[in-house]
């Protein structure tokens, strides 16, 4: 079979590329408004950039149901301070992961909506999730408007790993990390994976 994506529907084609690049890894992403309202959404499409310096990013659309027409609130946040945190969830960690993706109203608190704990940063005013094994405090390199989408890549400024997860000379112990990814529309797991279905997140 064969198919040329000017002749498909949007929908169509982000099926075709969400069931072919698997599995993705999930950023959860936690920023925070100039007013201060408190922001946390998990994205799928996230990967490093660079290694020096140390740089990631992470793709945002458009809003979707209600929302639908909208900039969602992580891209606005971003845009507006220039800062976020890029948080890894484990698999114990999946219905607080999923609740996070619910299409919320701008002036609700997911951290609240899911059980959270946010945490102060030691660089970026944008809080942790003190539940998360893995945090990386990002600053905003630049954003990328690529069609519907934007692709936002910050530098990395400070790194955070709970001791249980921490091996040594600066290894991930994955075994302990159990990740949470995604796998087309499938709950998959195996020995260092873990995926969520893509109706969970963003």
């Amino acid at each position: 079979m064969k198919f040329s994506p000017n002749e498909l529907d949007t929908q169509h084609v982000y099926k075709l590329l969400s069931g072919s690049v698997v599995p993705r890894p999930i950023a959860w992403v936690s920023t925070i408004s100039t007013e201060g309202l408190l922001n946390l959404a998990p994205y799928s499409f996230f990967t490093v950039a660079s290694r020096n310096p140390p740089m990631l990013c992470i793709s945002v659309g458009p809003g979707v149901g209600e929302r639908e027409g909208t900039v969602k609130d992580t891209l606005e946040n971003i845009r507006s301070t220039q800062e976020f945190v890029i948080n890894i969830s484990s698999t114990p960690l999946g219905n607080e992961v999923q609740k996070s993706a619910e299409n919320f109203p701008s002036d609700i608190d997911e951290f609240a909506e899911a059980g959270l704990t946010p945490m102060n940063s030691e660089k970026v005013k944008a809080k942790r999730v003190k539940e998360a094994p893995i945090q990386m405090e990002c600053k905003l390199n630049q954003i990328i408007k690529l069609g519907s989408d934007h692709l936002i890549i910050g530098e990395m400024v400070f790194y955070h790993i709970q001791e249980d997860y921490y091996m040594e000379e600066y290894k991930v112990d994955l075994d302990q990390l159990r990740p949470l990814g995604r796998l087309a529309n499938v709950f998959s797991e195996s020995k260092h994976f873990f995926s969520l279905p893509d109706e969970h997140l963003k």
